[in-house]
């Protein structure tokens, strides 16, 4: 592509962006629903359009960080277009995994995008594991967050207790709360396809792991349930 023809795709891609900011700020409410309207609007209209153009437009929101909707919106982009959600790679997920600096920020990237990206073979065990050995908080918990999916089949997931294992092994000593509450969860969810394993983790790690993660682990394999109402 040539520098000038690049330049205009980046300016089609900016533009594009900021009508759909603009079309959202004059909803008269900024409800997700509302929001998630505009979004899926997009989505069909641009079903045929490239998929570059398509991660251009949710690299533009995903790094304005003006105003919080934008990142989940810019994931949802990439994840209902067949074309960009296929062309991932680690590069495009590194870029806009960027700026993370919130639980909900976290939780939308890896359940939206890093998570079923991993899943099904489109992003590296390398990156999940760069990001498992982050100084950064938010990308460790992303590290936990991405394990999901590979746990649910709604997310192309099979069941994987080798790699979801892995990343909890290196979380085991790691008590920041942020952290803690992922390791549960991704234990909890492993739990359903592979208990037998859990509990053998948590017999391994049982002088290590946080009390919350024993605790609300061994209540999601005993009876279902995170924290079973009663006890």
């Amino acid at each position: 592509m040539s520098e000038n023809r690049a330049s205009e795709h980046t300016t089609y891609a900016r533009e594009a962006a900021q009508g759909f900011v603009d079309e959202v700020c004059a909803l008269p409410s900024l409800y997700a629903p509302h929001i998630r309207a505009v979004r899926r609007a997009r989505s069909r209209e641009w079903r045929t359009a490239a998929p570059k153009f398509v991660t251009d437009v949710a690299l533009e929101l995903a790094t304005r960080r003006k105003h919080r909707w934008e990142r989940w919106f810019a994931y949802e982009l990439v994840r209902f277009h067949k074309g960009a959600f296929e062309a991932l790679d680690d590069r495009i997920l590194a870029r806009l995994a960027k700026g993370l600096d919130s639980w909900d920020s976290v939780d939308a990237f890896g359940r939206i995008l890093s998570g079923p990206a991993w899943a099904q073979g489109r992003a590296s065990d390398g990156l999940i594991d760069r990001w498992s050995r982050s100084r950064d908080l938010w990308l460790r918990r992303l590290a936990l967050v991405s394990t999901i999916a590979l746990n649910m089949k709604s997310d192309g997931g099979t069941g994987d207790t080798r790699r979801t294992l892995a990343i909890c092994s290196r979380m085991v000593d790691d008590h920041e709360d942020m952290v803690v509450k992922a390791l549960s969860w991704a234990l909890r969810v492993l739990s359903t396809h592979d208990a037998v394993a859990v509990r053998a983790f948590l017999r391994k790690h049982d002088s290590s792991l946080a009390a919350r993660v024993k605790r609300e682990t061994e209540n999601k394999l005993r009876t279902g349930k995170k924290n079973p109402k009663g006890r």
